[in-house]
């Protein structure tokens, strides 16, 4: 049974993912501009990123006005209740400032440290996908009301289908190619969509056996991990550890122990 408060958290998650997603969708302006870079020059933030969270923060706020925050674009508060929201108004950013559709909303829910709620909403695909903790995962979408998430049955690893993503900053990212580029004779094949919490969720749903990544914040990860999780995915870091900036790993049960070791073996978790 799930826990009220959890599912009061999941609630609001969900429906700040959603208004945050129909802002974005909706309210992009045609000459949407970089406002800011981070790591490097192509590691942008658009006035649409600022925004989404301005209205996420807002919301929530105003209906749990104890709790803390972690966002991506700055919004970050201790809080007194025990509750921290982990937020990325816009993951895949410079997909939405091309014009491309993998982009999402992700908003995490943390009790005490552990994520007991996360909401991804993707509006260009149609989607939406949560979890709430021992709750399993599920998304509305194209099909009649909500859809229980699953993964895929494993595969062996060379007919694993297997996505990453690549670090803004030259050096890593070419350490990233590196690592692709042994891994990919092993595999059926890597995709990047350029969206972490997409991604993850793509891994819930059946469509990726695998995910890895280096370079990932809490942000990136919080929501979609715990909704990989609740679909029945395998998640971690290193060998032993949690998904970290060194590394984040979420595939199949079958996939997941030969894809970590292979990515520990060829050093995915340095530059």
């Amino acid at each position: 049974m799930t826990d009220p408060l959890h599912a009061e958290l999941l609630h609001l998650a969900r429906e700040a993912a959603r208004r945050a997603g129909e802002l974005l969708r909706d309210g992009r302006p045609a000459d949407l501009a970089v406002a800011a870079t981070k790591s490097s020059p192509i590691d942008v933030v658009t006035e649409m990123d600022l925004a989404a969270e301005k209205l996420i923060t807002t919301l929530i706020a105003e209906r749990r006005p104890q709790d803390g925050f972690l966002g991506e674009e700055g919004a970050t508060s201790e809080g007194t209740s025990g509750i921290r929201w982990v937020i990325d108004p816009l993951d895949g950013t410079v997909n939405y400032l091309y014009g491309l559709p993998t982009w999402a909303v992700s908003i995490a829910a943390e009790q005490d440290g552990e994520t007991v709620a996360g909401a991804v909403a993707a509006p260009m695909r149609g989607e939406a996908y949560h979890a709430v903790r021992g709750g399993g995962a599920w998304a509305t979408g194209a099909w009649d009301g909500e859809r229980r998430l699953t993964c895929r049955p494993a595969p062996p690893l060379d007919q694993a289908l297997v996505s990453t993503g690549f670090n803004y900053v030259a050096g890593v990212r070419t350490h990233q190619a590196d690592v692709a580029q042994r891994l990919i004779p092993l595999l059926r094949d890597i995709r990047r969509g350029g969206s972490a919490a997409v991604d993850l969720c793509d891994v819930a749903a059946g469509r990726l056996d695998g995910y890895y990544e280096r370079g990932l914040h809490p942000w990136d990860l919080a929501a979609g991990d715990l909704i990989a999780r609740e679909a029945g995915a395998l998640t971690g870091g290193r060998p032993g550890r949690r998904p970290s900036w060194d590394l984040a790993v979420a595939a199949v049960p079958g996939v997941f122990e030969p894809l970590q070791r292979l990515l520990e073996d060829f050093g995915a978790w340095h530059d």
